[in-house]
């Protein structure tokens, strides 16, 4: 941004300004000397030097290329800061000022280089000169209400490091002082992270300035004990994981390359705070406990992003070295201890759940939270769990949601390769989940899926499960208190076939949508068909699928539907010329062939049904 010429003459538009300023602040000085009788004439006088300051810096903002704009800007900031800086200005002026002017200064911040500097000046000069405890309510409320023009970072960065060294100065109730102050700071940094036109250089002054806050907390727990030292720390270990998270959406991958990652990671053994308790999320009940307690969930939607914050910082000990060393940290023991405790692993994967599911991360993270993911699951995973004597459902809604983001990931990665890496995750989380629990697991993700592709996979993998349960019925039994032998049958009951009616016909009514859900109707009949071949091969109906009443319904309200919406389709596209007929016909020639071997299989059945 340029600043003009600084070897030129004042611009013409400085001599009045000048002038007027000056008679602004003669008017302030003896409207507070005079005391009680001229406080009507001080507040006047203070809304007019705020009005003349805001015009002045709207002018250089609203033509940042006027060089004489930014110098009037840089000279009366300039003479404001020597104003309130000279020895002849007493401390009820300074007083007096310190509730408007802070925020008056920060607007300058963005003009140039030189202004962001005096801005400071000015608002350090406050601080050390007022009571903190008004400077903290002044500059959260500069912060929380910028003008409606202020659209641009720089207006933060001076408040956030002014409010750092405020917190420095707090003599008393540390930490309800600070409490209160970081819902402020977290709003604005969140609202400045997904903002889409912020420089990089921008962020990273905003986010030095974020840092700095979490730097002065620190130095403020040095000074407390017991209570309420550790639930200062708690409080600064959630603010430092929603910073990362927050860096981390707007830096993405190139925070890599910043000290902002190995920054943040060091205050982590300060708030007691192991790569082993942020990925199975104890670390964040924990502190979540100690500084908001439960009555306050108003509180915590202003650390929505801590999970993610969490969960994100062990990923990037995992991609980097530096993160690590700052953590003081052993990840291979990390690992280790996931891969040989299932309940700690079940954790983890629930805490990478907000990281597969954040749309505003970046890919290449998603991508390195895989391999980790593929990491744990990986070796001689302990399987200590056993189907009919454990209650595994309270882990499953977590599970069920790390699958769907997960799902997310193999349908939107648009390299092929992270894509077979994010199914073979799925595969391996799938495999990890108790036989008793998976179907259920498997059928609330087909019934929650809107994409025919991801339903067709679904049915293959319920497909492959039956086939295993087959090949292992002999091996898998259980000797009653009578040796009887017990055959233990997840899959090969009668739910399996309500997974081909969701899809033959669907919840709606009537056929399928063809051919849009093509893939999952394919999958569907190829299920029912191994189904019904399998329990006859085999002379057993565990499915019901063999019963007079289940083949009349399959017949009558599957399939002879089906075959008439499918028969019109092919019929109506084959009389076309154009490729999307083309297109049509031959992906329902598949769907057509495995119908029919279904209606064939279906009334043969019929036949010798009694």
């Amino acid at each position: 941004m340029s600043e003009g010429n600084h070897s030129l003459s004042k611009p013409e538009l400085l001599q009045p300004s000048e002038s007027r300023l000056q008679q602004i602040l003669n008017s302030l000085s003896k409207s507070v000397e005079g005391g009680d009788e001229d406080l009507d004439q001080s507040r006047s006088s203070v809304l007019d030097l705020i009005d003349f300051l805001n015009s002045i810096s709207d002018a250089a903002l609203s033509y940042p290329e006027n060089g004489n704009a930014q110098n009037t800007a840089f000279e009366v900031l300039s003479q404001v800061y020597q104003y309130i800086c000279s020895p002849s200005t007493d401390q009820g002026i300074l007083d007096v000022l310190s509730f408007e002017l802070p925020k008056a200064a920060a607007r300058f911040a963005d003009i140039s280089d030189r202004c962001l500097e005096v801005a400071g000046n000015v608002i350090d000069r406050f601080v050390s000169m007022c009571s903190p405890r008004d400077m903290l309510s002044v500059l959260c409320d500069a912060l929380d209400s910028p003008s409606e023009t202020i659209k641009v970072s720089g207006y933060f960065t001076p408040l956030l490091t002014g409010l750092s060294k405020v917190f420095l100065s707090i003599q008393r109730r540390h930490f309800e002082q600070v409490k209160v102050a970081v819902p402020v700071i977290l709003k604005v940094l969140k609202a400045i992270s997904f903002e889409s036109d912020v420089k990089d250089t921008e962020l990273e002054d905003l986010f030095d300035a974020a840092l700095g806050i979490a730097t002065s907390i620190h130095a403020v727990c040095t000074k407390l004990e017991g209570i309420v030292n550790e639930k200062l720390h708690a409080l600064l270990g959630l603010y430092v994981l929603q910073i990362m998270a927050l860096v981390s959406v707007c830096i993405g991958y190139k925070v890599l390359s910043s000290a902002l990652l190995p920054q943040l990671s060091s205050f982590f053994p300060y708030c007691g705070l192991s790569y082993l308790g942020l990925i199975t999320g104890s670390d964040v009940d924990r502190m979540t406990s100690i500084a908001i307690g439960e009555d306050e969930e108003d509180y915590m939607s202003y650390l929505t992003y801590v999970k993610h914050g969490a969960s994100i910082s062990v990923i990037w000990g995992h991609i980097s070295d530096g993160a690590v060393i700052a953590a003081k940290e052993n990840l291979i023991a990390v690992k280790d201890e996931l891969r040989n405790d299932q309940t700690k692993r079940w954790q983890a994967i629930g805490m990478l759940k907000h990281v597969f599911a954040s749309l505003s991360l970046p890919w290449k993270l998603k991508e390195h939270a895989i391999d980790f993911l593929l990491c744990i699951m990986d070796g001689n995973i302990s399987q200590m769990y056993n189907d009919e004597d454990t209650d595994y459902s309270s882990y499953m809604p977590s599970l069920f949601a790390a699958l769907k983001a997960v799902q997310r990931v193999i349908m939107d990665a648009s390299d092929t390769l992270q894509r077979r890496k994010a199914f073979d995750a799925f595969r391996k989380v799938l495999a990890d989940i108790p036989t008793s629990q998976r179907f259920d697991i498997l059928k609330a993700l087909i019934t929650n899926s809107n994409s025919s592709s991801m339903i067709a996979i679904l049915l293959d993998i319920v497909k492959g499960e039956m086939h295993m349960e087959i090949c292992k019925r002999e091996n898998d039994i259980t000797i009653d208190t009578q040796n009887q032998v017990k055959h233990r049958t997840f899959f090969w009951t009668a739910s399996v076939l309500e997974l081909v009616e969701l899809v033959l016909r669907p919840q709606k009514g009537g056929p399928p949508s063809l051919p849009e859900q093509g893939d999952a109707v394919l999958s569907a009949l190829n299920l029912y068909r191994f189904i019904l071949i399998t329990e006859s091969t085999g002379k057993t109906n565990y499915t019901g699928v063999l019963s007079k009443s289940n083949l009349q319904k399959t017949y009558n309200e599957w399939l002879l539907p089906l075959r008439t919406l499918v028969t019109g389709i092919m019929a109506e596209s084959k009389s076309d010329c154009d490729q999307l007929a083309v297109d049509i016909v031959c992906s329902l020639n598949p769907v057509e062939l495995v119908l029919y071997r279904c209606i064939e299989l279906v009334e043969e059945k019929l036949k010798h049904s009694t």
